[in-house]
C-alpha cells in the first residue's frame, strides 16, 4: 500500500445528566470536565485541546467534556455562567474550577499534580 491508515479517532468521553455519578463521582481517577457549547467560540479553540489531553492522560485521569445545552441539570447543578468552565473532581469533590480558555500545559500542570496527590498515601506515625 502506497498510503498509510489513519489510526482512529479518540472519542473524548462526554459526561451526560444520566451518566455523571458513574462515570465521575465514582471515578478513581482525577477528573477534568469541560462544559461547552458548540456555539462558543472560545470553546471551540478549548475543544481539541480536551480531545488531546483526553487521549495523552487516559488512565491516569479522566478527561471529559459536558454539553451545557444538551445536559441542562448538570450546568445548573454546578451553577455554570459561563463556559467554557472546567472543573477538577477528586474522589467525589469539586476541588478546582477555572472559566475561560486555559494553556494547555496549565491544564497538564494540574492534572499531573491530582494524580501525583492521589499516587501519594498517608503513612501512619511510626510506633518507635
Amino acid at each position: 500500500m502506497f498510503w498509510k491508515k489513519k489510526k482512529p479517532k479518540f472519542e473524548t468521553p462526554q459526561v451526560t445528566d444520566a451518566n455523571f455519578n458513574e462515570l465521575v463521582m465514582k471515578s478513581a481517577l482525577p477528573v477534568l470536565l469541560d462544559f461547552y457549547a458548540n456555539w462558543c467560540g472560545p470553546c471551540k479553540i478549548l475543544g481539541p485541546i480536551i480531545d488531546e489531553l483526553a487521549e495523552e492522560y487516559e488512565g491516569r485521569a479522566l478527561v471529559a467534556k459536558v454539553n451545557t445545552e444538551i445536559n441542562p441539570n448538570l450546568s445548573r447543578h454546578f451553577k455554570v455562567k459561563s463556559i467554557p468552565t472546567m472543573m477538577i473532581i477528586n474522589k467525589g469533590v469539586l476541588s478546582e474550577r477555572f472559566q475561560g480558555l486555559i494553556p494547555k500545559p496549565n491544564l497538564e500542570e494540574i492534572l499531573d499534580e491530582y494524580i501525583e496527590k492521589n499516587k501519594t498515601k498517608i503513612l501512619p506515625p511510626s510506633l518507635e
